[in-house]
């Protein structure tokens, strides 16, 4: 039974990052009256599972820094043996004896994902918006309805809709592809396999996820992916630094493979089929699959079709600079148009929305710049273009600036990895194209340089920066020495 109509100048769709920023925005700075629609909370999304936090919170970003943190203490044991720690064997000469517990860290984090989940509801209420729990759906582009878990509904009718429902993980359609498990669920298992485990796809979840067994289980993990290397799309460098690191710390890569089949014998005895690069059928026998295989917009069941909201070739909803999809009064923000998928550009795209929605003043989100992390041990951190990007996009010299070096910690250690720094740069206006590193600490180090360069930082400027000693952040500006210079055959000029 649907009850009276409720009004509002805002409905958003989705409480995930993008969604909640732009509603408590809405609300608490320009003063209109919102309601934020939101399936009920749950580990695992599905049609009828979701909770406010979103994919970041519940099932993304935090819980899986939390597991790569947990997967770090292992070499980090390690390590400790150089410095005069005895570890496990009692006087540090023999091999350590300590164990993980995977149970116990999933029920460490599954108690701080619940606590954030509480906090993102109250962020809502207390910035004046309506918390609504939910399925929503777009009944024309003035109405949402709300179906509650018992079966009822409330229509929530505003001048403005919000589309905020994110994305999900897919599989690749192959034959058993229901015996493999997808990112949600390796948040949520409540044991590791006793087997070796296979991850399939080389972007961020993959090449994460990977570290994180790698580091609590002790049978064997294995990456396999179709490329040559990992994470494509970042710098060739970085690739290729970060999977020699991979390789290192024992996970064992399977590149220009194509999966093809998984076949169950019995409880955790799996085989997964592939094609080699040479095109040879090959058996892996595993006891857990994960397909870190991609993510798509979440745009079924909203109701898009009932009001003609456009969507592109990859299924995204279609925006203009603005966020505004092709029905006046109906716009959308996050991973559901499939911009650039990360968190803060999320939240940067709600906080522009409020302001051109309710603030009077049509702004454009700004992707110039825009640094990320890949949270691989160690992890890969960049801002800017990448050396490939630069050639193909600029016009002159471009400058690269190389450094390799075994981290002051692994000195005494004697862990055999290196950290990558590098910096690509516009000879002729010596401007700063980008910044990348490979190494622990990257992320927290990029953030500082991405400041930087969204204030378009020259070379000169780096190198008359005095540097923090001793660090690693040192290294970006004590680079003097080019590395190479390559000619750009792009068109542009700074």
């Amino acid at each position: 039974m649907t009850n009276s109509e409720e009004h509002f100048d805002l409905v958003t769709i989705g409480a995930g990052s993008g969604g909640v920023r732009a509603s408590r925005f809405a609300a608490s700075l320009y003063g209109v009256k919102v309601a934020c629609v939101e399936l009920p909370f749950g580990f695992i999304a599905s049609d009828d599972i979701g909770g406010a936090g979103g994919t970041c919170v519940i099932r993304g970003c935090v819980p899986k820094k939390l597991l790569v943190y947990g997967a770090a203490f292992g070499e980090e044991f390690a390590d400790a043996r150089g410095f005069g720690w005895a570890v496990g064997g009692g006087d540090g000469g023999e091999a350590a004896t300590h164990t993980h517990d995977w149970a116990s860290l999933m029920k460490l984090k599954s108690k701080e994902i619940e606590r954030l989940n509480t906090i993102y509801g109250n962020i809502l209420r207390s910035a004046g918006v309506t918390f609504v729990e939910g399925r929503g759906a777009i009944l024309d582009p003035q109405s949402v309805e709300v179906t509650a878990g018992d079966g009822s509904r409330r229509v929530l009718r505003a001048k403005n809709i919000l589309i905020a429902t994110g994305g999900v993980a897919t599989k690749i359609p192959i034959e058993g592809a229901e015996h493999a498990i997808i990112s949600d669920d390796a948040l949520a298992l409540e044991s590791l396999p006793d087997g070796p485990i296979a991850v399939l796809g080389a972007g961020y979840i993959a090449t994460e996820f990977a570290g994180i067994f790698r580091g609590t289980h002790r049978h064997a993990v294995h990456l396999l992916f179709r490329g040559d290397k990992v994470l494509r799309g970042f710098d060739e460098e970085c690739r290729q630094q970060v999977q020699e690191n991979l390789v290192r710390r024992g996970i064992v890569t399977h590149p220009h493979c194509k999966p093809t089949r998984i076949e169950k014998l019995g409880e955790g005895q799996l085989v997964l089929h592939y094609v080699n690069a040479e095109g040879a059928e090959l058996q892996l026998p595993v006891a857990m699959v994960l397909m870190a295989t991609g993510r798509k917009p979440r745009v079924e069941g909203i109701g898009l079709e009932a009001v003609g909201v456009e969507l592109d070739a990859a299924g995204a909803i279609k925006v203009d600079e603005f966020s505004r999809t092709n029905v006046p009064g109906i716009w959308a923000v996050g991973d559901v148009t499939n911009r650039i998928n990360l968190t803060p550009v999320a939240l940067m795209e709600g906080m522009a929305f409020a302001k051109s929605a309710f603030g009077g003043e049509l702004t454009k989100p700004d992707y110039r710049d825009v640094a990320s992390a890949v949270f691989c041990q160690p992890p890969l951190a960049t801002v800017g273009y990448t050396e490939e990007q630069a050639v193909k996009e600029f016009s002159g010299n471009i400058d690269v600036y190389v450094s390799r070096f075994k981290p002051m910690k692994y000195t005494i250690s004697g862990r055999d990895e290196k950290t990558l720094m590098k910096l690509v740069v516009h000879a002729e206006s010596d401007k700063v194209l980008g910044c990348h590193m490979v190494g622990p600490d990257a992320p927290e180090i990029m953030q500082g340089l991405a400041v930087a360069l969204k204030c378009g930082a020259r070379k000169a400027q780096f190198d008359s920066t005095v540097g923090i000693h001793p660090t690693a952040a040192e290294e970006f500006v004590t680079m003097r020495t080019r590395t190479r210079t390559l000619y750009g055959t792009g068109t542009s000029k700074l």
